[in-house]
């Protein structure tokens, strides 16, 4: 049965969502239609495991399956290969076939905490089936609908021009190709991060072309750090699926304050009747503590379970509240991208670059709000941590 329903609808186009085209109205009136729709999300495999910038489309697409509609989760197996130049600053490395498909053994277990899958329900598809039988003769005319000047703007590209950085053609080839799913797939929509807005515009543009069929697209929004940058693998901040309770809690307890609201968003199943009461505790002074430990249970409840999530709870106040972080320590600010060690010696926390090495090699140095040790000798500051050095020190560090 198709559901209708116009409260949950509107919240289906508007909770976590920072795009759609060709609008609003033209979505809410396809989903109100009462006609079965189908739609996509694509995912590349250039990593073993799904993160939670992945579980924010998903998420959104767990909700449309819930109304009636047809899904589909879809693994880039091909165009994992070719490499997305999204957001990237130089090019990708190039991935074997062998290592996309090791990548993704566990996507559709990963995705089964969001979508239904079966015979009725959510269906798996690999876009090689598709891409990998395409001859030169039908790439070089499909190529024939996206020109360099709708490329060439794109905002990473443009920052390469300026740095004199290379772009290859296999990175302009990547937005047809996944448009080319779109296609294949013979959707009514798809959605994803608003970072693959422009891959999944082209996807649209071609659907009209070739089908003449209107595909609307929803991007949602990013889970992103305070310095702008997007959690995920590639930055070093994921939270993963594959966290255990008390790493994931811990994570999520290391985000910055200003995270808070939009992780209540984008990554919970709370109510925004309830989002709007704890942002007025926020305004109202409440410790900004106390309303992340609500999202970080709230976060694991999602991947594990409720007595997981208390457990997790449990542990972090017993560990870091009950004497385990010192209760007055002290911000120090530094530069995104800043070298450890230097910022170490530069604060007095290590004597020397040696002596910050040899602790690291000891194992003496970790997250103090995780637990995980850090065993990289040249870690750069990538976002907001608290460390503890040695048995005694700690270190509270802020981009």
């Amino acid at each position: 049965m198709i559901n209708t329903d116009s409260k949950k609808i509107e919240e289906f186009l508007t909770r976590g969502v920072e795009n759609i085209y060709p609008n609003k109205d033209f979505v809410r009136k396809q989903l109100l239609s009462g006609k079965k729709l189908k739609m996509y999300l694509g995912i590349d495999p250039t990593g073993p495991t799904l993160h939670m910038g992945h579980a924010v489309p998903l998420k959104k697409l767990s909700e449309f399956q819930k109304l009636g509609h047809e899904v589909i989760l879809l693994i880039g197996d091909f165009t994992a290969m070719i490499g997305d130049p999204t957001d990237k600053t130089s090019a990708r490395k190039q991935l074997t076939r062998k290592e996309v498909l090791n990548n993704c053994k566990i996507y559709k277990k990963q995705a089964s905490t969001f979508l239904k899958f079966g015979f009725f329900g959510a269906k798996l598809k690999y876009n090689s089936k598709w891409l990998g039988k395409l001859s030169f003769t039908e790439l070089i005319k499909l190529a024939s609908n996206l020109t360099y000047a709708q490329t060439i703007k794109r905002s990473m590209f443009q920052e390469r021009l300026k740095k004199d950085q290379d772009i290859y053609l296999n990175e302009f080839m990547y937005p047809l190709m996944q448009g080319y799913d779109s296609v294949a797939l013979d959707v009514d929509g798809e959605i994803g991060g608003n970072d693959q807005l422009f891959n999944m515009l082209v996807g649209r543009d071609l659907l009209k072309k070739l089908k003449n069929k209107e595909k609307f697209v929803i991007s949602t929004k990013l889970l992103e750090d305070t310095t702008g940058k997007k959690m995920g693998k590639t930055e070093g901040n994921m939270v993963s699926m594959l966290d255990n309770e008390f790493e994931m809690f811990g994570k999520v307890m290391s985000w910055t304050d200003g995270m808070i609201m939009p992780a209540f968003e984008v990554c919970t199943n709370v109510s925004m009747e309830d989002i709007e009461k704890y942002k007025k505790d926020l305004e109202d002074g409440v410790n900004p503590r106390d309303i992340k430990i609500i999202l970080a249970k709230e976060i694991v409840k999602i991947y594990h379970n409720e007595e997981k999530a208390n457990k997790a709870e449990q542990n972090f106040i017993k560990t870091f509240q009950k004497g385990g972080l010192p209760e007055d320590l002290e911000l120090i600010k530094t530069e995104n991208g800043k070298a450890l060690a230097e910022f170490l010696v530069e604060n007095k926390i290590v004597s020397s670059k040696t002596d910050f090495r040899r602790l690291v090699v000891e194992g003496a140095v970790s997250n103090a709000e995780t637990g995980d040790k850090l065993t990289d000798v040249n870690y750069k500051i990538h976002t907001n941590i608290v460390l503890k050095v040695g048995k005694k020190r700690f270190v509270k560090i802020g981009l």
